[in-house]
């Protein structure tokens, strides 16, 4: 397990838009958009010093008032990210989160192994146990068991990753009698994991290289890494650790339009460097951005002025 973000950095990245119609996330404009809008935010972020651009998981939406909430609009994640692959050139592409108890470990390190193959080596695999109880039952995956199947699932990906034949007890795997390729580019793909509950966050600590908190408040973070850190350290594991922030929605300068209810973080560039360093104080090495925004002109306009304005202030 290792880090990918340089030591002493703040870097930062974002989920694309339009590739989900949820509520929670999606502008009004973005309803009407597709593939031409979506891969112009991936290239701009590719063109304005992002690390990664994040793609959601869900295979499908329960009827009746969550699909009405969430949609049922949410693009396959490793296809969406396969095409981005060939459509940026050093962006990092990440699963933000691929729910990894609906599928056979294997078939998942296959699919983000091709991925890192394909993309010179830029995948980050973030998981997470998941939260949908009506996409489990859909699926015949119990629910209750989501914690353990997700450990189980990370034993198996990660032995895929570190040799073509992996070795593992169990009824679910060969054995060392399946051979997993091609291989991928980085030494092992590194493994971020979602999450903000204590199962979660023991996850993170005990079989993480990096840790997307999800909805966890500012006023949470130092808490909540502190007890991550001192996990590993009774655990005896001495690498480095990525650790993101989800930030408030960002909107740089005074919008002149009604942003609705919710915090926004609005204002100055250096007043917003300075509260993004502010969790950097604490042991945050990534944020991740959403910027609040009326049309996809206005949102290459913001991510300029992050790239242009905020962005040189964060590692001062």
């Amino acid at each position: 397990m290792a880090p990918i973000v340089p030591p002493g950095r703040l870097v930062y990245g974002m989920q694309l838009p339009v590739q989900t119609k949820s509520k929670s996330t999606a502008e009004p404009w973005e309803r009407d958009a597709g593939v031409e809008e979506l891969v112009a935010v991936a290239q701009h972020a590719d063109r304005t010093g992002f690390f990664y651009v994040g793609v959601c998981d869900h295979i499908g939406v329960p009827a009746g008032p969550e699909a009405d909430h969430m949609s049922t609009t949410w693009y396959d994640c490793v296809a969406t990210l396969g095409m981005l692959a060939g459509l940026t050139t050093s962006v990092r592409l990440l699963s933000n989160v691929y729910i990894v108890a609906y599928r056979h470990p294997f078939a998942t390190a296959k699919a983000f192994m091709t991925l890192d193959h394909l993309s010179g080596g830029r995948v980050v695999l973030g998981v997470g146990a998941g939260h949908l109880q009506g996409e489990f039952a859909a699926l015949g995956v119990p629910f209750e068991q989501r914690g353990a199947m997700t450990d189980e699932a990370l034993d198996g990906i990660r032995a895929a990753f570190a040799a073509e034949y992996p070795k593992l007890d169990g009824p679910r795997f060969a054995d060392g009698g399946l051979g997993l390729g091609p291989r991928p580019v980085q030494p092992s793909i590194p493994v971020w994991i979602g999450g903000k509950a204590r199962p979660a966050l023991r996850r993170v600590a005990l079989r993480g290289d990096g840790w997307i908190p999800q909805a966890t408040p500012r006023t949470r973070m130092a808490d909540d890494i502190a007890y991550i850190r001192r996990l590993r350290a009774e655990a005896g594991i001495t690498e480095g650790l990525d650790v993101g922030f989800i930030t408030e929605p960002v909107h740089i300068g005074t919008p002149t339009w009604d942003l609705g209810d919710g915090p926004v973080l609005t204002g100055a560039p250096g007043e917003i460097a300075e509260r993004m360093r502010a969790m950097a104080e604490i042991g945050v090495n990534h944020l991740q951005i959403r910027f609040r925004n009326r049309s996809l002109a206005e949102l290459h306009d913001q991510m300029d002025a992050w790239h242009t304005q905020v962005a040189p202030l964060l590692n001062d």
